[in-house]
């Protein structure tokens, strides 16, 4: 079955993906693919939480970063009473987090720095613990959001209180700020998106952190993020969200993250452990999909990921980055043996390798 006969599987019309099934909290362990993702208590439904809790983790941040991030967000604040902001630090051992978040937050910005490295993946899950607000933004220290970004998702949520998460159109900036690209539409007029959405997310990642925010109770109901995973751990998550729940998109590009120079060439890439974890990550997505729903979409999701790797390998050769250009190459055919994953991967032996 191939990817467009997967979208328009009839499966997709006579067993929903958001089911009142799969809607049901996550408790206890999982499939064999994958552990039950860390619990987020329930906060008490006080009166006086603020709409926002905008969560910003940072590990030895560049400084100059950090700040664009802060006065993105500062910019915009509605005031305490509707919005948390606070820098969870995971004990950098670079710069001086704390005093940057002293000096553009002028009293505004709590700063929490955890008393050992916790690790990337519970820094994170440890936002959503801390975080008081009705609807949380987990930012990166070196990503940015601009003008409007938080009244037009509030206005997007407050018409359709069912969402469970709200997003929109990312742009891509370089390491200088500089735009280089935008994210691809989900929908032209700003609305709740349909199923199709979720099965294009199952496929592939089309979420960056920076541009999605997500209801508490969502967290409380779905689990922070695994532990279990390192490269897919926002894809898992994103993927979770856009089965169990409606999600809310505006096509206006209001949310902005960072390529960094050299990103492709991280430990996870020269490894190719990032294809590994992709197809963990798939295996984990459809344990509770209906089956033969969760069968054509495993086998689209796995040739996706097998065509990135082509791809990839062919990126590093060029790059350098040989033995990294060979295991994303190995890792590909792992993926799948679909005619797309090893026509590219030919090619890039052919034209790349031996060329």
């Amino acid at each position: 079955m191939g990817m467009v006969e997967v979208l328009r599987s009839p499966f997709i019309d006579t067993g929903p993906v958001r089911s009142p099934a799969m809607s049901a909290p996550v408790t206890g362990a999982e499939g064999p693919h994958g552990s039950a993702p860390p619990a987020i208590a329930v906060l008490q439904n006080r009166t006086d939480r603020p709409f926002w809790s905008v969560m910003i983790p940072v590990y030895n941040c560049p400084e100059n970063y950090l700040r664009g991030t802060l006065e993105s967000v500062l910019a915009q604040d509605p005031g305490a009473a509707e919005m948390q902001i606070e820098v969870l630090d995971n004990c950098s051992t670079e710069g001086n987090t704390e005093a940057i978040v002293r000096e553009v937050g002028a009293g505004r910005v709590a700063y929490h720095r955890q008393t050992s490295n916790v690790g990337m993946v519970e820094n994170f899950n440890d936002c959503i613990r801390r975080a008081q607000g009705h609807w949380v933004h987990i930012l990166h220290g070196d990503d940015t959001v601009r003008t409007s970004f938080y009244s037009h998702l509030r206005q997007g949520i407050e018409a359709n209180p069912d969402v469970g998460a709200a997003l929109c159109r990312t742009i891509y900036m370089d390491t200088d700020g500089q735009w280089m690209g935008i994210g691809e539409l989900e929908a032209r007029q700003s609305g709740v998106l349909d199923e199709s959405f979720a099965l294009k997310q199952l496929l592939e990642q089309r979420i960056q952190f920076v541009s999605i925010v997500v209801s508490r109770s969502t967290y409380e109901q779905l689990g922070g993020f695994r532990t279990t995973l390192s490269h897919c751990i926002d894809w898992d998550m994103w993927k979770r969200i856009a089965v169990r729940k409606s999600v809310f998109y505006d096509p206006e590009p209001l949310a902005c993250y960072r390529l960094h120079a050299g990103a492709a060439s991280s430990g996870l890439m020269r490894s190719g452990k990032n294809v590994a974890d992709e197809r963990r990550s798939i295996a984990i997505s459809y344990e509770d999909l209906p089956r033969p729903l969760a069968n054509g979409l495993s086998r689209a999701a796995k040739r996706a990921a097998g065509v990135r790797a082509a791809r990839r390998a062919r990126t590093l050769w060029k790059e350098g980055e040989r033995a990294a250009a060979w295991r994303q190459a190995a890792e590909a055919v792992r993926c799948s043996l679909a005619p797309a994953v090893v026509a590219r991967s030919i090619y890039f032996v052919l034209r790349t390798v031996i060329r």
